[in-house]
């Protein structure tokens, strides 16, 4: 039995999330949860969180056991793009960018 979490509009790069992402999928819960807690990027903290209420989905489901949860799929699509800018010398602007991602994990029993 599949269970599923979703974080939309965060404000971190779908590049840099995707980095993170991609050390957790297929791993069990417990592992993946480690890893995040080790890693020093901004994202992990965030996607441990998604992580954690995709179990917390699962016990609401009645998966049989949690421990043999793992990260089925994992992915990140970009979002909106909040486009700024920044004044500069002789009249001039410059482009910022803030892009967001969505993130969806879907866990399954092994």
């Amino acid at each position: 039995m599949e269970s599923r979490a979703i974080l939309r509009s965060v404000r971190l790069s779908p590049r840099k999330t995707r980095l993170v992402v991609d050390m957790v999928r297929g791993k069990g819960i417990q592992t993946a949860l480690s890893i995040l807690k080790l890693s020093p990027r901004p994202s992990a903290k965030l996607i441990a969180k998604l992580l954690s209420s995709a179990v917390a989905n699962a016990e609401q489901k009645g998966v049989a056991d949690v421990d043999k949860l793992y990260v089925k799929t994992i992915f990140v699509d970009g979002g909106a793009v909040l486009k700024r800018f920044l004044p500069r010398a002789q009249g001039r602007a410059t482009k910022i960018r803030k892009p967001t991602s969505h993130i969806t994990v879907v866990l399954d029993e092994k």
